[in-house]
């Protein structure tokens, strides 16, 4: 009686594992639905946050997304609090979750564009987002600027505003006299930019500040960073090969571009130019003269202009 009993219990068991086999999928499904995603752990952003809301990107302060723009705005604000490491749940009423994690995190060009609107010293060098089918998202970020680095910014940045800039001053007058320093103590590095061929560290403010060298992204850096100090709402615009900034002044949103305000003379001389400040879009077409000029960006990400 004993033995029949076993073999009983054993063909029970082979039956349930056979049809566990069989039907994980949807046993798994019936699981996760009902049970509630865990509520992400959210740290205090750092100094460099910026908590603002664009037709692109919106602050968020729940980090759960149930829509596409929702990851977005998740991506952006991560990045906006300056983490290093974030992560946050699919609920259940997302059912493409997932899949929407998947296309965000390999579109290179996507997050490069949320990255624009985050404080450079927030921004990334290099982002991976780990995710499995459960719906757990983990983003990592390396951050361009280290907090030496950010410590000698800053350092360099001051002496920067109390040698061009005086109390006296409005901030329309400080940010013209801060943009003409920045041009005419920096030379654009050709070799960088046309060879990736420079010994200057001239891609980050770094280069610009403390070699006197920089390309388009050091440029963008340290008006953006310059413009915060004033308290004055920017962010970075970027075509496929070159990056400036949109500032708000007056009102509306305008284009500054310290990098061809700084053009490079055959003779080697210093040069200082006003045409790429303060301009309209419009503006900023007519001084490209073609379709495919070097500020040729996407209207989606940048829908002020």
């Amino acid at each position: 009686m004993i033995k029949i009993k076993n073999i009983i219990s054993f063909l029970v068991i082979i039956l349930v594992g056979i049809y566990i086999y069989f039907n994980h999928k949807t046993i798994y499904e019936r699981i996760k639905e009902t049970i509630e995603p865990p509520t992400p752990v959210i740290k205090e952003g750092n100094s460099y946050t910026k908590n603002k809301d664009y037709l692109f990107v919106k602050h968020t302060d729940t980090y759960i997304p149930y829509n596409y723009n929702d990851l977005l705005n998740i991506y952006y604000s991560a990045l906006d609090q300056g983490w290093d490491e974030f992560t946050f749940y699919c609920p259940k009423e997302y059912e493409n979750c997932v899949n929407d994690v998947a296309t965000i995190s390999n579109d290179e060009i996507l997050l490069s564009n949320i990255n624009n609107y985050v404080h450079p010293f927030n921004s990334y060098s290099e982002i991976k987002t780990i995710y499995d089918d459960t719906g757990e998202v983990t983003i990592k970020v390396k951050h361009i600027y280290s907090d030496n680095d950010i410590e000698k910014i800053n350092f360099k940045i001051d002496d920067i505003f109390n040698i061009a800039t005086s109390s006296s001053m409005d901030n329309n007058e400080k940010l013209l006299k801060l943009h003409d320093y920045i041009v005419n103590h920096t030379i654009y590095d050709i070799n960088k930019a046309d060879y990736d061929n420079s010994p200057y560290d001239s891609a980050r403010m770094n280069g610009l500040l403390y070699e006197g060298y920089g390309i388009c992204s050091a440029y963008a850096d340290i008006m953006a960073a310059m413009m915060y100090r004033l308290g004055i709402d920017n962010f970075k615009i970027s075509s496929g090969n070159h990056v400036w900034n949109a500032i708000y002044y007056n009102n509306s949103w305008l284009h500054i571009d310290a990098t061809w305000d700084d053009p490079v003379n055959a003779s080697g001389a210093q040069t200082l130019s006003h045409e790429y400040y303060l301009i309209t879009s419009e503006r900023l077409k007519e001084l490209d003269g073609k379709e495919n000029g070097e500020h040729n960006y996407e209207n989606k990400y940048y829908l002020y202009f």
